[in-house]
């Protein structure tokens, strides 16, 4: 394809362009430049920088020693299922691409650490139950500082990060969605985690749901568009989240008592109507003092009898503070 040498040939040697500069010195149509783009991008030989209204296009250098690799359909669905990563231009890579550029950017053999991650997530599978969720209760019931555990139970969708491979599926989606306020991958693990949260609820006899309101005011809130998206079929629960004249996130804080105090100061449930059972959702947990002090106010005020809570991810190693989500 003639103009899509040409483009090629400018990118390399002038750096990145957006369309409307290819169009002026190509001396061709935009439609016949956008298919030329197309054409490039899907050989890989160039990539796409930003996003609308804002959108480059860069030359890519050729992947040295690349080697094709024939995984049987088994490890395909399995990594398919499992693996996802962000490139350092903001795409994100699903199944084996995205476990092989995992490996060539840590320089890592692609068989021989597929069979270690297949190892080492079979490991942690042990962990969840037959429904797919993993209980963290023992984790709360074993972590000094808690006096009083007002959660029947908590539950994660997911590990926010395994050994050695770092964030999961699921920690990597919630962290970029999070960090970048991106709508459209929010939207996407929801999607995602819908069908096994309602199941959940189900399972449980839940007649409420309430969802831990977020500290910072970000454009785009996942738990605003958790509360929409997963279309729960019960009463939400309202729940205040009050601050001081400086915003303090749970995240910033590195102390058990100093989480612990700080959700209770700032988590309020101001519902006035009562349930018999509630499940509180909130999108990732590390020390589980948020859901706990939440659970237990509203036992005190009589919103509930019953309290769960659920997170997108967890940690299971007594306290821990996630800072990235």
């Amino acid at each position: 394809m003639k103009t899509a040498n040409t483009i090629l040939h400018i990118l390399k040697n002038k750096g990145e362009m957006p369309v409307k500069d290819l169009v002026e010195i190509t001396k061709v149509s935009r439609q016949m430049v956008h298919k030329a783009l197309i054409h490039l991008l899907e050989n890989n030989s160039i990539v796409k920088i930003g996003k609308s209204p804002k959108v480059y296009y860069q030359f890519k250098e050729p992947e040295k020693d690349l080697i094709e690799v024939n995984l049987s359909l088994e490890d395909r669905f399995f990594l398919e299922q499992s693996f996802i990563e962000i490139d350092e231009y903001g795409n994100l890579l699903k199944g084996q691409g995205a476990f092989e550029y995992w490996c060539k950017k840590r320089k890592e053999p692609i068989m021989k650490t597929l069979e270690k991650y297949k190892e080492t997530t079979k490991k942690y599978q042990e962990f969840f139950d037959e429904y797919g969720v993993i209980s963290g209760l023992v984790k709360l019931q074993n972590t000094k500082g808690f006096d009083i555990i007002g959660l029947e139970d908590i539950f994660y969708l997911d590990f926010y990060a395994i050994e050695r491979f770092g964030k999961t599926k699921l920690g990597k989606m919630l962290h970029f969605a999070k960090q970048g306020q991106n709508k459209k991958l929010s939207l996407e693990l929801i999607d995602i985690i819908k069908a096994k949260v309602l199941a959940l609820c189900q399972r449980l006899k839940i007649d409420a749901v309430g969802f831990i309101p977020p500290t910072i005011n970000r454009k785009v809130q996942i738990m605003d568009l958790m509360a929409s998206r997963l279309q729960l079929p019960y009463r939400h629960i309202a729940i205040d989240k009050v601050t001081g004249e400086i915003i303090v996130p749970q995240k910033a804080l590195s102390k058990l008592s100093d989480r612990m105090e700080n959700a209770r100061q700032s988590i309020i449930p101001i519902d006035k109507n009562a349930y018999d059972t509630i499940l509180l959702i909130d999108d990732a947990v590390g020390s589980g003092s948020t859901l706990n002090e939440t659970a237990i106010k509203i036992k005190k005020k009589g919103i509930a009898k019953v309290v769960y809570g659920l997170a997108i991810t967890g940690s299971y190693k007594g306290f821990e503070v996630i800072s990235e989500a």
